[in-house]
């Protein structure tokens, strides 16, 4: 595996800045999530770091060699996709043959044969190998497509948001064993995704990319605890964090504008009253919205408390954020 820097990349399409100055450390073994919206600029990333594209400015450096100007082939990385992509006329053991048998690679057979063997019971389907690709489930299949990368003992794996196309159900049991995957292997991965779950469970690292711009990039703590601005604090945490202007509750800074509360830094019993406008009741937990003086706020609360729309609650901040007008983090 290797480390993968990025020093000063930018990419447009006619009038579209698609990636704009990137700068950014992959480190070795690590596991970054690129984090944003469509149209953020994250598979544009994983094409120019594969190849597949050409950076207009900045240089890609991956195990400390600069890689611009040399071909995919060269680059020794290995890209998985949304779609599964498989042959459905060739088994598994065949589809996960396919990039060893390239010209370039040259692989000897009993190598092909070691690396298929070992993958194939990291992925668990060791048992269906000799399945043609169209008898297997979604999740089975994707379990191929992640092993035609795995085969090849890449550099670094780039998966762009390979899980979305799965039930939730699926995604939940994937997203356990590709980081079990990784963290056995040792894999260096970049992985694109708009889901905020998958970056805070999965990531070491997160990079929040907006309009082409990284953002911020630091562990899921650390952007979760201390986001830069209010566009990096809604990427993570889900309810979604309130911002609120700051006339909602006294006390904020000189220049504060808006005070972000995340749904568990809001406290009940004591403060200002606020009207419950709806509940939602999650098993584990519970969704209090609530409305107070025209705004929506959501917090989080017992279980087992018997809350009904309709009902007020005294409510109050413990250790908000802060941002100015512009958004910026105080």
């Amino acid at each position: 595996m290797a480390e993968v820097v990025l020093n000063g990349v930018s990419k447009t399409f006619g009038a579209t800045e698609a990636v704009r100055h990137v700068s950014m450390t992959v480190p070795d073994g690590a596991f970054v999530v690129l984090l944003g919206p469509t149209g953020a600029g994250k598979t544009t990333t994983l094409r120019l770091i594969a190849g597949l594209e050409a950076p207009d400015a900045g240089t890609i450096t991956i195990g400390g060699e600069v890689v611009n100007g040399t071909s995919p082939a060269e680059r020794n990385v290995a890209m998985v996709f949304q779609q599964y992509s498989l042959y459905p006329h060739l088994t598994v053991r065949e589809n996960l043959e396919f990039p060893l048998k390239s010209p370039i690679l040259r692989t000897p057979k009993a190598e092909i044969d070691r690396r298929i063997s070992e993958v194939a019971k990291v992925l668990r389907i060791d048992h269906k190998l000799d399945n043609k690709s169209t008898q297997l489930s979604g999740g089975e299949m994707q379990r191929v497509s992640i092993g035609r990368a795995l085969v090849r003992e890449p550099a670094i794996f780039l998966m762009d948001e390979p899980l979305s196309s799965l039930d939730a159900k699926l995604r939940s049991e994937l997203r356990v064993e590709l980081k079990r995957i990784q963290a056995q292997l040792g894999a260096t991965v970049l992985y694109v995704t708009h889901d905020q779950i998958e970056a805070m469970t999965m990531a070491t690292h997160v990079g929040v990319l907006d309009e082409g711009g990284l953002v911020q990039f630091g562990t899921p703590r650390e952007i979760y605890e201390n986001p830069v601005s209010t566009y990096v604090a809604s990427r993570l945490g889900l309810p979604r964090i309130n911002l609120l202007p700051v006339s909602v509750f006294p006390g904020a800074p000189a220049d504060a504008a808006i005070i972000g509360l995340r749904p568990e830094q809001i406290e009940q019993g004591a403060g200002r009253e606020a009207k419950v406008t709806r509940v939602e009741h999650l098993g584990d937990q519970m969704r209090v919205h609530l409305d107070l003086e025209g705004q929506a706020i959501t917090t989080l609360a017992d279980p087992h408390q018997n809350y009904a729309t309709g009902d007020t609650l005294k409510i109050q901040p413990r250790d908000p954020l802060y941002f100015d007008a512009t958004g910026q983090r105080i």
